[in-house]
């Protein structure tokens, strides 16, 4: 029987110890190598300017001063973790914890692991997020790619006595809270599972979103399976599609069935219930990107999965919806990638 990745020996390839262990200026050297190259000179992150030189450098300070523009910029202007307040191990530490956390973790969790009050932990951790999903490829999925939706915050709790309880069948009294994510996964080769991984979220499984989803993200010639949903309907006349009905079986010998998708939605519940035990609906799509990288990535070495973030973070701009959030300035309202 063949090992489990995460009993592999790259599942252990990143030490928190030497994470802690770093000084200042081997902490901003890894920064530094990780947004510029190694061995090149810092880039101006001034949008008028650009200019890469032998900037000066004030030690003090840990910042540089541009040879054109005269501006300061310290290693993380320009980012994701623009206007910082904690020293670059906290941001090590944070991007490490997590990486090894394969099914995610919680604001909570990683405010004690790290000892930063709940309110940066959670922003922290959003910004990962965040730089996640703004580095995707979003490049169109090809061969056999399956696609399914899933409903997040929609549990309407019934009523104690049973003449009070309402059919939460229709559609009057589910919760108007509900959001659903959509799923398109590429298949990998024979015992692989998933490939590549998307993810959109909606208000509804309607073929609206379908359509809109399908012609942007699905290369032509590709071989689409789906369920029974009337949200599908439409994919007979764009793509060679085959569907499964999940009443009767849910994969029949000729290969066609969506557990793959499935599988996905499995592990975010899992993600959902047993670390974050709540997705809001403002952030919902960041949560369902993670859950996809993670996949996507499951068989990757951890220091290079933990190398892979910080490069996404370093080239990720500041986020307007994290910065200021605790005072209000960030925003609030549902986010929505189709209608």
């Amino acid at each position: 029987m063949a090992q489990h990745f995460l009993l592999s020996k790259d599942a252990r390839g990143l030490s928190l110890k030497r994470i802690f262990g770093l000084s200042n200026p081997e902490a901003l050297t890894l920064f530094r190598e990780a947004r510029w190259g190694k061995g090149r000179d810092p880039k101006c992150p001034s949008v008028n300017c650009g200019h890469v030189a032998n900037h000066y450098f004030h030690d003090g300070r840990q910042r540089w001063r541009c040879n054109r523009c005269r501006r300061w910029f310290s290693v993380t202007s320009g980012t994701v973790f623009a206007y910082r307040k904690l020293p670059l191990q906290i941001y090590l530490a944070a991007m490490a914890i997590y990486t090894q956390h394969v099914k995610g973790i919680p604001a909570l969790a990683l405010c004690r692991k790290l000892d930063v009050q709940y309110k940066t932990a959670f922003v922290l951790a959003h910004k990962l997020r965040t730089a996640l999903l703004a580095q995707r490829d979003d490049s169109p999925l090809e061969g056999d790619v399956e696609l399914d939706g899933c409903y997040f915050n929609g549990y309407v709790k019934p009523a104690n006595q049973k003449v009070n309880r309402r059919d939460r069948r229709l559609a009057r009294n589910q919760n108007p809270k509900k959001s659903v994510i959509m799923v398109l996964r590429q298949r990998g080769g024979p015992k692989q599972g998933g490939q590549r991984t998307l993810t959109f979220s909606t208000r509804s499984e309607n073929q609206s979103s379908v359509l809109k989803l399908v012609r942007k993200y699905i290369a032509a010639g590709s071989t689409v399976y789906a369920d029974e949903h009337s949200a599908y309907d439409s994919l007979h006349t764009l793509f060679r599609t085959l569907r499964t009905n999940h009443s009767v079986q849910y994969s029949d010998e000729n290969g066609i069935h969506t557990n793959t998708a499935e599988g996905f939605f499995s592990r975010l519940r899992r993600m959902q219930r047993g670390q974050c035990h709540h997705f809001n609906n403002n952030y919902i799509d960041l949560y369902a990107n993670e859950a996809a990288y993670r996949e996507d990535n499951r068989r990757r070495a951890m220091h290079t999965l933990f190398d892979d973030i910080l490069t996404k973070c370093l080239e990720t701009k500041p986020s307007r919806d994290l910065c200021g959030y605790w005072q209000h300035r960030g925003q609030l309202h549902r986010r929505e990638q189709f209608v």
